[in-house]
């Protein structure tokens, strides 16, 4: 048994490397898919917030690494490694795992077909991964200024997103229940870019504000208290949402400037809020 299991993570350790090798940053998990290198603090009698700031491995996905020599010793401090994650929303694709469950009759494959019926559009061909339960990791890549974050069943019953913050489980990873694998004919494909619509539907929902009333010819009021609202770590996110939304509305362009006024008094630069706007242009199909 003890030389299956070297074997398994010398198996998972090259997936990982090879996963790096495409700018893939990744951790080394144990059989029940949970990072395998226990926390540093665990016995810290006043433990603070540390995500890796202590320089010591054991932070679950804040240790996710595409540097071979790093990934080497992550997996040599985990000699029970039978498998690897990949962290989502990292450059250079920024990922978004849609997990398609298929367990205790949910059917979420056809509930994100429906999903692209209702909000028109496509699923594109990805990178797709098999779990153990045949269920299925649909790869998408995000656009670089925007912060999906990680649900469950929010979509749909059975669909859950892995987004930043997350971490998806590597094909070739072995677990308690089995082996994850490449599903055949996707294993050379990067993944595809999330199609707008999709994109939009995984932004977390604006929270609720007092209704105020706009001032004469003031159309966007709203939209930019939406923004001056934001907190820390979901300004960007905020922002891309605002900004969609006032290009749909035809209101976009007279819009930039009081949405990059509004995105500054917030704390982003000029240009991070230029960027976010434009980004939120092409997605609606507009010229920045």
């Amino acid at each position: 048994m003890a030389t299956t299991d070297r074997q398994a993570t010398t198996l998972a350790l090259a997936h990982a490397l090879s996963a790096a090798e495409r700018g893939l940053a990744v951790i080394p998990l144990s059989r029940t898919k949970l990072p395998a290198l226990r926390s540093p603090h665990r016995d810290d009698p006043d433990p603070v917030p540390c995500h890796g700031e202590c320089g010591r491995p054991g932070h679950g996905v804040h240790d996710a690494s595409t540097d071979p020599a790093r990934i080497r010793r992550l997996f040599a401090a985990a000699p029970t490694a039978t498998g690897y994650g990949i962290a989502c929303g990292r450059p250079p694709h920024h990922l978004i795992g849609v997990d398609l469950d298929t367990k205790n009759g949910t059917d979420a494959p056809a509930a994100l077909r429906e999903l692209a019926v209702r909000h028109l559009f496509t699923i594109p061909v990805t990178v797709v991964v098999v779990t153990p339960s045949g269920g299925r990791h649909l790869w998408l890549s995000g656009p670089p200024d925007v912060v999906v974050p990680n649900s469950a069943s929010r979509l749909a019953p059975g669909i859950d997103i892995r987004g930043a913050g997350g971490y998806l489980v590597g094909p070739g990873s072995r677990t308690d229940h089995g082996t994850y694998t490449t599903a055949p004919g996707t294993a050379h494909l990067s993944p595809a870019a999330c199609p707008p619509a999709l994109l939009r539907l995984l932004l977390p929902p604006p929270r609720a504000h007092p209704p105020a009333p706009p001032p004469a010819g003031g159309h966007g009021r709203g939209l930019v208290q939406f923004v001056l609202a934001a907190h820390e770590g979901r300004r960007n996110t905020c922002l891309f949402w605002a900004a969609c939304r006032a290009y749909e509305d035809g209101i976009g362009p007279a819009l930039v400037e009081p949405l990059v006024d509004a995105a500054r008094t917030t704390g982003l630069s000029e240009r991070e809020a230029r960027a976010t706007i434009a980004s939120a242009a092409r997605m609606t199909g507009h010229h920045p």
